[in-house]
């Protein structure tokens, strides 16, 4: 029994129902740089695989520091969190933390050698870095929520990273447009153990609504930024259709607005916790939805599977 809980206390603090939409963005980064996961050699999918590890890895020590750092403000706000509780010693969290970055970097510059692309190390290194700075110094600061949109973004360019050839304005929109979601879901959190401020949760919200929208952009980006470069016709947005392309991130944007409107009625814990949670999950349609203009029904649902074990694991482990 002790070594079930000891298990179960790990996983809270890794959020690992959160780790699922770690690997929806890189999944999406990497579709929008290739046609594919599988369809191509066999060091393609080798690359993939390795990217989507590196991001884990990165993930999950960005959630244990995040605890150890925070040690001392969970326990008089979040006793029931794995370190306050005794579950887990801060002194082997930090510990946790570190070797997984290191093994994440590690697996990025793998990625790298698989690939080719000296780009993976690269990104897999910054992610890093932003990572330990957010979780060590500016969490509690003004840039903090840049910081969280940082890494995000970095995460789907990690997933990107891989590519022979150059990004372009269309991936600096997704994945600019997805930190800057990130960047609001981590200002509307701020203050999620306690009374929150009415017009910090608006704000908040303002800001996911624009990274929404400049995701939901991207497709208008496709052709002369591309250009002759585009031999492969990785780029042609051959499922995008602007009326329904448009319905369907307002359709998104509405159902986010919405659950965040009910937390900004009531500014309680419990209620601004619940669309955090609901705000994190939905990445996974973020992803599905943004993969779909180029990549079509089947890429979209691909991602979209990895809502299931997201959700099914967020009934039982605490991810926010």
């Amino acid at each position: 029994m002790k070594r079930d809980g000891t298990v179960r206390a790990y996983l809270e603090l890794f959020r690992l129902p959160n780790v699922f939409t770690a690997i929806a963005d890189v999944a999406l980064g990497f579709l929008l740089t290739h046609v594919s996961v599988v369809a191509g050699p066999t060091s393609q999918l080798v690359t993939f695989t390795l990217l989507v590890m590196a991001s884990c890895f990165l993930y999950t020590a960005g959630m244990v520091l995040n605890d150890a750092f925070d040690a001392e403000i969970d326990a008089a706000e979040r006793p029931h969190r794995p370190i306050p509780s005794g579950r887990v010693s801060p002194i082997a969290a930090r510990w946790l933390g570190r070797q997984m970055l290191l093994v994440g970097v590690a697996l990025g510059w793998l990625a790298g050698w698989s690939s080719g692309s000296w780009c993976c190390g690269v990104v897999a290194t910054l992610l890093a870095g932003c990572v330990y700075a957010y979780d060590a110094r500016l969490k509690a600061t003004c840039w903090g929520p840049l910081a969280m949109g940082g890494c995000r973004m970095l995460n789907v360019l990690l997933g990107a990273s891989a590519a022979v050839l150059p990004w372009h304005a269309l991936h600096w929109a997704v994945a600019g447009g997805l930190g800057i979601y990130i960047a609001g879901v981590t200002w509307f959190a701020r203050t999620e153990a306690r009374l929150s401020s009415r017009s910090h949760l608006a704000g908040a919200t303002g800001v996911m609504l624009v990274g929404l929208g400049v995701i939901a952009s991207y497709p208008t980006l496709i052709g002369s930024d591309v250009g002759p470069s585009d031999v492969a016709g990785l780029y042609a947005a051959t499922y995008f259709e602007p009326l329904r392309w448009f319905g369907l991130w307002g359709i998104l944007a509405a159902v986010l607005a919405g659950r965040c409107a009910l937390a900004i009625a009531r500014p309680t814990p419990h209620f601004v916790q619940m669309a955090v949670k609901s705000c994190i999950q939905s990445l996974v349609i973020v992803d599905a939805a943004a993969v779909y203009a180029l990549r079509g029904p089947w890429a979209a649902v691909g991602i979209l599977v990895l809502l299931i074990p997201t959700l099914y694991l967020g009934r039982w482990i605490y991810s926010t």
